[in-house]
C-alpha cells in the first residue's frame, strides 16, 4: 500500500468522476489519501470528504494566498473543524513570495497561526514555500521547541533548505516535477534528502508527472514517480512503497504498520536474515534498542526463531542476488542456526554475506571461522575505531578489553579461510577515518565507510 500525502479531491476538476478516480487510485496500490485544505471552504470539503470515505483523511488550513482576507470568525471555523476525528494534519500554510497575493507581513502572520494551532492540537503541519525559504524557515525554527512536525510539500529548495528542514525534524515531499526530464537538479537535492524522511504526495489536480503533464493529475499517477525515486536512491520500487508508507504512518498516524518482527526482510534485490536482537556490543551510534525499524521493516524480535522457522519465513530465496545475516543484533549470537540456514541458502546455490561485530570467537568460546568456509562467500567486520580504547568508549562491549585484540584477529583468520573480506565503520565524530583505513590496508582486506544513522 502506498498514501498520497497531498491531493485536492474536493477541487471542481473531481466533480464529476471522483468514484473513478479513486477507483483507479484503488487499482494503483494509492491505500490512503490527504485531501489538503487551501480556504475555510475547502478545509469544509476536506473534512466532509473525509468522513464520506474511509480511505480518505482531512488536513485543514488557508493557503498562504488568502493570508490578508483571514477573520476572526474564519479561524473559528479552522478551530472547530480541527476537532474532527479524520483531521491529521493542519495545512496547507507557509509563505508563497512568488505570487505575493497578500502582503509578506499577513503571510507570515498566519502561518505564525497554523503552526501554533498545530501544537496546541498536537497535529503535523503541511508546509508550502515558495521564493521564501530563509523566512519560512526563521519562522519554524520558533517554533520548534521539540514539538514541530510536519513535511514541506513539492519541496522546490536547495540541498541546503532541505537540509535545514530535516535539522528541524521535517519530512520533505516531492511531487510530479521530480519526473521532468530538465529537473536533474532537483533530483540531485531529492538525493541528499534521507530516506527516512521522504513522503509521497501528488499534489493533485496539479503538476502531474512527465508521462501525464499537461494532463489533470490523480493519486494513481504516483505509479509514475516511484520509479524516479527508486532510481534516486538505489531501491526497488517495493522499498520506496514501504518506506514511505512507514513514514506517513510515523507523521500522520494512517496507513498500515507492522508490529511484529520480521525474521526474512529484503532490501532492493536483497534478502536479509535477522536471527536475533542480542548483541554483545552497545555501540553509542546504533539504535538497535530505540528504534528497531530498517527502511520501513519492523525488526524488533519478541523471540528468536528456530532454523525451521527462518526457512520457512525465507522461503523460495531463487530471486533474490544475495542473502545476508544481518538483522538487528549479532548473527553469530546463533552459530548454529546461521550455520544449519547457510547450507540450506548454498545447496540452493545462493550467494551469502555475513555482517559481524568480530566477536564471534568471544561469543561461542572458539575460533570459529573454519565453521564458516564454503558457506559465507562476503563478510563484512565492524571495525568502528581506529584504537582499542575508543573502541571500548563508542562500542561499550561486553567483553571489554578483550574485544578489540579479538576483532583484530577474527579480521586476519577471514582472511584466510572467506573470499571476500571488508571492515566498515561509522562516521561519527572522533572517528579517524584515514587510520581505519590504514589498518584495513595492513591487514589486506576491503575498507567501507557507512553514514551515521543510515541503515539499510
Amino acid at each position: 500500500m502506498i498514501i498520497d500525502t497531498h491531493a485536492h479531491l474536493d477541487f471542481p476538476e473531481y466533480k464529476s468522476d471522483l468514484e473513478s478516480v479513486l477507483s483507479r487510485a484503488k487499482d494503483a496500490d494509492v491505500g490512503c489519501i490527504i485531501n489538503v485544505g487551501t480556504s475555510i471552504n475547502s478545509s469544509e470539503k476536506s473534512v466532509t470528504l473525509a468522513n464520506r470515505f474511509n480511505n480518505i483523511y482531512a488536513s485543514i488550513g488557508i493557503h498562504p494566498h488568502d493570508a490578508s482576507k483571514v477573520s476572526v470568525e474564519n479561524w473559528q471555523i479552522l478551530e472547530r473543524l480541527v476537532k474532527d476525528q479524520k483531521v491529521v494534519a493542519i495545512g496547507e500554510t507557509g509563505l508563497d513570495y512568488y505570487r505575493n497575493r497578500s502582503p509578506h507581513e499577513d503571510q507570515q502572520r498566519i502561518f505564525h497561526k497554523h503552526l501554533a494551532l498545530a501544537k496546541a492540537n498536537n497535529l503535523p503541519v503541511i508546509i508550502h514555500s515558495r521564493d521564501a525559504s530563509d523566512d519560512c524557515l526563521r519562522i519554524l525554527d520558533k517554533h520548534k521547541n521539540g514539538t514541530l512536525k510536519g513535511v514541506v510539500h513539492c519541496f522546490s529548495g536547495t540541498k541546503e533548505t532541505a537540509k535545514k528542514c530535516i535539522e528541524l525534524g521535517l519530512y520533505i515531499s516531492f511531487a510530479g516535477p521530480i519526473t521532468f526530464s530538465n529537473a536533474d537538479k532537483l533530483r540531485e537535492v531529492a538525493k541528499s534528502v534521507p530516506i527516512e524522511r521522504l513522503l509521497l504526495e501528488t499534489d493533485s489536480p496539479f503538476l502531474s508527472p512527465q508521462p501525464k503533464r499537461g494532463e489533470r493529475n490523480e493519486p494513481s499517477y504516483l505509479s509514475f514517480i516511484i520509479p524516479v525515486l527508486a532510481d534516486i536512491y538505489g531501491l526497488s520500487v517495493n522499498d520506496i512503497k514501504r518506506i514511505t508508507t512507514f513514514n506517513a504512518y510515523k507523521l500522520f498516524g494512517i496507513g498500515e504498520h507492522e508490529h511484529e518482527g520480521k525474521i526474512a526482510y529484503a532490501i532492493r534485490n536483497s534478502l536479509y536474515i535477522n536471527l536475533t536482537n542480542r548483541c554483545s556490543n552497545a555501540c553509542s551510534f546504533c539504535m538497535r534498542e530505540t528504534y528497531p525499524i530498517v527502511k520501513g521493516h519492523h525488526l524488533g524480535l519478541k523471540r528468536e526463531p528456530t532454523a525451521d522457522e527462518v526457512l520457512k519465513a525465507i522461503g523460495d530465496p531463487s530471486g533474490y542476488d544475495e542473502v545476508v545475516f544481518c538483522g538487528y543484533g549479532e548473527p553469530t549470537e546463533r552459530l548454529d542456526v546461521l550455520i544449519t540456514v547457510a547450507r540450506y541458502l548454498k545447496s540452493k546455490g545462493k550467494r551469502i554475506r555475513l555482517d559481524t561485530n568480530g566477536h564471534g570467537d568471544l561469543i561461542n568460546g572458539r575460533s570459529i571461522i573454519s565453521e564458516l568456509k564454503g558457506l559465507i562467500d562476503t563478510i563484512c567486520i565492524s571495525l568502528n575505531a581506529e584504537t582499542a580504547e575508543k573502541y571500548e568508549e563508542i562500542c561499550k562491549p561486553v567483553f571489554e578489553k578483550k574485544a578489540y585484540p579479538a576483532l583484530i584477529q577474527f579480521i586476519k583468520d577471514s582472511k584466510q579461510v572467506i573470499p571476500n573480506v571488508l571492515v566498515s565503520i561509522v562516521d561519527i565524530p572522533g572517528v579517524d577515518v584515514e587510520k581505519c583505513k590504514k589498518i584495513a590496508e595492513e591487514l589486506g582486506v576491503d575498507f567501507r565507510v557507512r553514514k551515521y544513522n543510515v541503515l539499510g
